[in-house]
């Protein structure tokens, strides 16, 4: 499939000639070809308008046909073989075994919420029966589904050209809850947007649904974004990215005329408590693990492990010097963009004035990028500079030591919200464990014991979200099945003619769906 540099607005390839953009190859330092014309409010008020023709007709379509759609977009992808990961490849200099995972990941997330389209649970039919008897006042009839909250803005990723861009999560959870997508690609990854956008758009046209089902747009700078966001017929938005990014576009649809829900994942240090125990027995395994896990993708996961916290013993001193022994045999790699690459510098660089590097990796010549690098701090040093627990995107991470357990409770009550929080324990751990255990669900929006959280599986129970600043809206998660809850909303219907109901709440259950009928659970 040919790359040409246009956006895809419904069924039509549009040229924008409002700026000419061009992918870049942070390896090679060059531009790609070809150049891209980037649009502006026009082409994003043509996108949202033929969603917004769209929404009534994709939302009443059959459970199977947005299922099999599903799958199409899946299909497509996979056929495009290699020529999608060399493309990615070279816009984002990540290696090919990465995005070959990558492209599994994005694949199995679309047929996953096929299954959940089929299996049709995230309707909630709920059904009470009236009881016109009732005293002292009759009941109505009462039914109540979950529908699509309309046409939804998605914004491609820097960290994953695939996962979450033109086809990942939260587009995914936005089509199978019945809601057209208007995605605006990431300028760091035109190429590989356009060639998933096609495979988008293909499945629209094979699959028989209105054209306004999906749109591609490119732009440059902020203000096609902003645009996207304050366009009347967009009903809600997903956004991965920085927190600077991500506030921004909450502040337009907060300014709306009728506000909307923004769905940003922003920030996370995604803490790790290593408890004396762990540390005890397997103290040199575990700083192995957390150095990889810190340089792995050169840092560039937004669940990547920037704190390290730990109470003052030989055990915790074995432990930082095995990390710092790790991370200097890590050695410098090309960062996603130029623009990353430097927020990294600096960011280091101003750590560097308010905590002690330990180590710093081995800087190689072969290319130029991030550097990784290793502090430690007091826990009253840590609690006294709060630029300490703010991110660095990067392969990065600080060891706070603590004098006892009660310092380390209130290290951890003084957290931000995060996407992650870690316990490394043993059973001597236990009631340690015990006590930083509710501080962290209040924290956090998933808890690991004895792992890393680097990846991030994509099931039914995964929950990739937290309170703010890990989001701003700490109710929600961007993958898993539960992300299609963000893009949904009730509606209860009172006595209804049986000619005007839902299929979902009709009498006789034609989509067989598992109900709950006046508080009983089952296929009613």
């Amino acid at each position: 499939m040919k790359i040409t540099g246009d956006m895809l607005i419904g069924a039509s390839a549009v040229r924008g000639t409002d700026a000419t953009l061009r992918a870049f190859d942070p390896a090679r330092n060059a531009d790609l070809e070809p150049a891209f014309g980037g649009g502006g409010a026009a082409e994003v008020a043509r996108a949202c308008e033929l969603a917004e023709a769209a929404f009534d007709d994709y939302r009443h379509a059959p459970l199977e046909t947005r299922a099999q759609f599903l799958e199409a977009i899946a299909d497509n992808i996979t056929a495009l073989g290699d020529t999608l990961i060399e493309r990615a490849m070279a816009e984002s200099a990540l290696p090919k075994a990465r995005l070959e995972g990558e492209r599994a990941r994005t694949v199995g997330q679309l047929r996953l919420f096929a299954s959940l389209v089929r299996e049709g649970r995230w309707l909630c039919a709920t059904l009470d029966s009236a009881q016109p008897d009732r005293k002292p006042l009759p009941r109505s009839d009462l039914r109540l589904q979950k529908i699509p909250v309309g046409p939804v803005a998605v914004f491609g990723a820097s960290n994953f050209p695939l996962a979450f861009s033109v086809a990942g999560g939260d587009t995914a959870s936005a089509f199978a809850a019945g809601c057209p997508v208007v995605v605006k690609s990431h300028p760091a990854h035109l190429g590989t947007s356009e060639l998933v956008g096609r495979a988008v758009q293909k499945a629209v046209a094979d699959s028989g649904l209105p054209e306004g089902t999906f749109s591609l747009v490119v732009g440059a700078g902020n203000a096609i974004g902003e645009a996207l966001v304050a366009h009347p017929a967009i009903q809600a938005v997903g956004f991965t990215g920085s927190r600077r990014g991500g506030l921004a576009l909450v502040d337009i649809a907060a300014k709306r005329p009728v506000p909307i829900p923004v769905f940003a994942e922003m920030s996370s240090v995604n803490p790790v408590f290593a408890l004396p125990g762990a540390l005890a027995a397997r103290g040199d395994t575990l700083a192995a693990g957390y150095i990889d896990s810190v340089t792995l993708g050169v840092g560039q996961f937004c669940t990547n492990p920037g704190l390290v916290i730990g109470l003052a013993d030989p055990d915790l001193d074995d432990f930082i010097d095995n990390a710092a022994a790790a991370i200097e045999k890590k050695s410098t790699q090309t960062m996603l963009t130029a623009g990353i690459a430097a927020a990294y510098e600096d960011g280091v660089k101003q750590r560097d004035a308010s905590a002690k590097r330990i180590a710093t990796g081995e800087k190689s010549e072969a290319s130029s990028g991030a550097l990784p690098a290793l502090y430690r701090v007091s826990a009253e040093e840590f609690l006294a500079k709060p630029q300490l627990a703010e991110e660095i995107f990067g392969p990065t991470s600080v060891i706070v030591i603590c004098r006892d357990e009660d310092e380390m409770i209130l290290v951890a009550r003084g957290l931000e919200g995060q996407l992650t929080a870690t316990l490394l324990m043993e059973q001597d751990d236990v009631e340690l464990a015990r006590r930083l255990l509710p501080v962290l669900e209040r924290k956090a929006g998933r808890i690991l014991a004895n792992g890393f959280p680097t990846g991030v599986e994509v099931s039914y129970a995964m929950v990739h979200g937290g309170p703010y600043p890990a989001t701003s809206d700490s109710r929600s998660t961007s993958v898993g099945a539960m992300a299609i809850e963000r893009f949904l909303r009730p509606v209860c219907y009172q006595d209804l003619p049986a000619a005007l109901l839902p299929e979902a709440l009709a009498d006789d259950n034609p989509l067989s769906l598992w109900r709950l009928r006046d508080g009983q659970l089952g296929p009613n």
